[in-house]
């Protein structure tokens, strides 16, 4: 671990996702880790006293500087605090008092925010939108689609795009990675299915840039340019660190 000093531009990001926990200490100037990242498996079922004491161990391996704000994504509709869903974790968690559960855990306050919400933040003001200007869409292609919508640089949260419907079908069920790989689909068959659904988003918000996120924005080549759109369209930058970063610059108030 490196050694780190405090700084008022500092804030620890944690990143729990339906297979891992991850954390690092963030300079929020920048969105430049200033710790190695640590990692976990998310524990076996995802219950919320086995995640708490995950997230716990990683700040506590962090050793960041007393009084270092935390920010910690999840995997649902976050609404005040209290977990609404619930993806690939216990359903326990559906209306929990998370933030609380946290805070409580921590000995702190922390910013609690929705994942996807956390990486097209990131996105926005250190990655592929940074200095855009206008409404910013961040879509994640992967199990399912996230989805984040910034405008002028402030998040407007819980933005399921995933769950729009699309000729009778939740756009997720057909448009995600995990759909062209379960259908086995070719690059050009996806795409298809990609311009249906940001065609649709396109209609329904008139935004001025589309963000593509997720593993498979590493072969945005193969796809992306597949896709006719009047808004331009390009692949994330800040990859699987782009939650860490956004929750500590939530946590900051950047």
């Amino acid at each position: 671990m490196r050694a780190v000093t405090k700084s008022k531009h500092q804030a620890v990001g944690v990143d729990i996702g339906g297979t891992g926990v991850k954390a690092a200490l963030v300079d929020v100037r920048t969105g430049e880790l200033l710790s190695d990242r640590v990692k976990l498996p998310t524990p076996e079922g995802g219950e919320p006293d086995a995640i708490r004491d995950a997230v716990v161990e990683l700040v506590d391996r962090l050793e960041a500087p007393e009084g270092t704000p935390i920010g910690v994504t999840f995997p649902a509709i976050v609404r005040h605090g209290r977990t609404m869903s619930a993806a690939n974790v216990s359903k326990a968690w559906i209306g929990l008092e998370a933030e609380r559960l946290f805070e409580q855990a921590l000995g702190r306050d922390i910013h609690f925010v929705n994942d996807a919400d956390a990486a097209g933040f990131a996105e926005d003001h250190y990655g592929a939108a940074k200095d855009a200007a206008g409404l910013v869409i961040m879509t994640t292609l992967g199990t399912g689609i996230g989805g984040a919508f910034i405008y002028n640089g402030v998040l407007i949260p819980n933005a399921e795009l995933g769950h729009l419907e699309i000729d009778g079908h939740d756009a997720e069920s057909r448009a995600s990675n995990r759909a062209r790989e379960r259908e086995e689909l070719s690059w050009e068959a996806w795409a298809e299915r990609l311009q249906r659904y940001y065609t649709h988003l396109e209609f329904l918000f008139s935004p001025d840039l589309f963000v593509v996120g997720g593993g498979v924005s590493k072969s945005s080549e193969l796809f992306l340019p597949l896709l006719t759109l009047d808004t331009p369209i390009v692949p994330a930058k800040l990859r699987n660190n782009a939650g860490i970063i956004g929750a500590a610059a939530l946590a900051r108030g950047v």
